[in-house]
């Protein structure tokens, strides 16, 4: 355990004590109330994770509202997972994001000029979810629904910084260990072998240090799906509709929010689904395109750098010299630990991670802008009544 600090305030799970943060939250929660947004797919009812991060919700009391946006095919698909949650005693509200009802709506929406029917998935789940949540609550936490060691700390340490007046936080990042211990394996591909190389060479690589890099490496974690923020940003933030989406957030809260504001916690260890790394167009290279034209996109917009294919060109050198170091540096960790870690695996995944540079550069060269949700400040200037049309819909629904 280390106390160190960076640019972003880092809030260490050393001494808490559990009674007495819930019981602040308790105390807090009358005048600013905080919900908990969970994004879900039909099929993870079919999961114990599931399960068991419902009985940890089961404890937290303190949250207003639960909100669980849906993907669901069909209507049936949305019962179940209604009857599913009944075992839920918090309040709560399952939201079929895809519905005939909220279809009309966003109809209606694209009639006049805003088109969020081209989003698909969590982006826009989320967005939709976030929109509700922000009718009645001050903080919106939001996790994902496959966390294997759901631990029912986690809604409270990422919204007490924005509840407890003294510290006054708006957004609050998670981060944690990505190891298993049972099985004695170390997870984060994502992280560990494409943005933190990616970054240390875009630091290399920029002619200047570039702002925003600065800041996504004062960051633990930064492709955590675990935060907290409070209203006012739910409704003034542009979502990613891809797997951007966690680095595009910290991007609207680059632009947003002063960086004193801006906190992350230690959530401990974590486990989760994981996805395979597959080929071109699938699984998490598939994950890796979409952050990296993301990461482009934001870098042209608060430091103006020029994107060229020489630049792109010599980005896939560095990055690759600076995996193979990670690479090192990881085996040597894992060793020291009595970790399983199979260097020529972890080779593999680089290269095929090393494509993304030059292929979602390629793409993002043709198409710079991306598919960027509309924030709600702006939905609401094309229909002011949106967000609460949605919750009778939604209140209807699970009547």
């Amino acid at each position: 355990m280390d106390l160190k600090q960076e640019d972003i305030t880092t809030l260490h799970a050393c001494s808490i004590d559990k009674k007495v943060l819930v019981k602040s939250i308790k105390d807090i929660v009358p005048e600013r109330p905080a919900s908990l947004v969970m994004p879900m797919l039909y099929q993870e009812i079919k999961t114990e994770t599931l399960g068991n991060i419902i009985k940890g919700l089961n404890k937290c009391n303190y949250l207003n509202q639960i909100i669980i946006p849906l993907g669901a095919k069909n209507k049936n698909q949305f019962q179940e997972v209604k009857k599913y949650f009944s075992q839920l005693k918090i309040s709560h509200l399952v939201m079929w994001c895809n519905s005939p009802q909220i279809h009309e709506i966003l109809i209606e929406l694209k009639d006049k000029g805003l088109d969020f029917l081209k989003y698909r998935g969590k982006g826009r789940d989320a967005w939709l979810a976030l929109g509700i949540a922000s009718l009645d609550n001050y903080a919106i936490i939001l996790h994902d629904a496959d966390i294997v060691n759901y631990d029912e700390l986690f809604p409270a340490k990422l919204v007490y910084p924005l509840l407890e007046p003294e510290l006054d936080f708006k957004f609050n990042k998670g981060y944690y260990a990505r190891v298993n211990l049972d099985k004695r394996i170390m997870h984060g591909r994502v992280v560990r072998l494409f943005v933190q190389p990616l970054l240390s060479a875009l630091s290399e690589q920029m002619e200047k240090d570039a702002d925003f890099v600065r800041y996504l490496n004062a960051f633990r974690y930064p492709l955590s799906g675990e935060f907290a923020l409070t209203r006012d940003l739910a409704l003034d933030i542009d979502i990613p509709g891809d797997w951007g989406l966690e680095i595009g957030i910290l991007a609207e809260m680059y632009r947003n929010v002063a960086q004193k504001r801006i906190c992350q916690t230690d959530l401990g260890f974590y486990d989760h689904k994981h996805r395979k790394v597959d080929k071109s167009g699938k699984g998490l290279v598939k994950m890796t395109q979409d952050i990296f034209k993301t990461l482009l996109r934001v870098l042209i917009e608060t430091d103006h750098i020029q994107i060229t294919e020489e630049f792109l060109r010599a980005l896939l050198v560095t990055y690759v010299r600076k995996t193979q170091d990670y690479i090192r540096q990881y085996h040597a960790d894992a060793h020291y630990n009595h970790l399983n870690y199979d260097r020529h695996e972890e080779e593999t995944i680089m290269e095929k991670f090393s494509k993304t540079i030059l292929e979602a550069g390629q793409q993002y060269l043709q198409d710079p802008v991306g598919a960027r949700i509309p924030d709600w400040l702006r939905t609401m200037s094309v229909e002011r009544r949106i967000r609460k049309r949605l919750m009778e819909i939604v209140m209807e629904d699970n009547e």
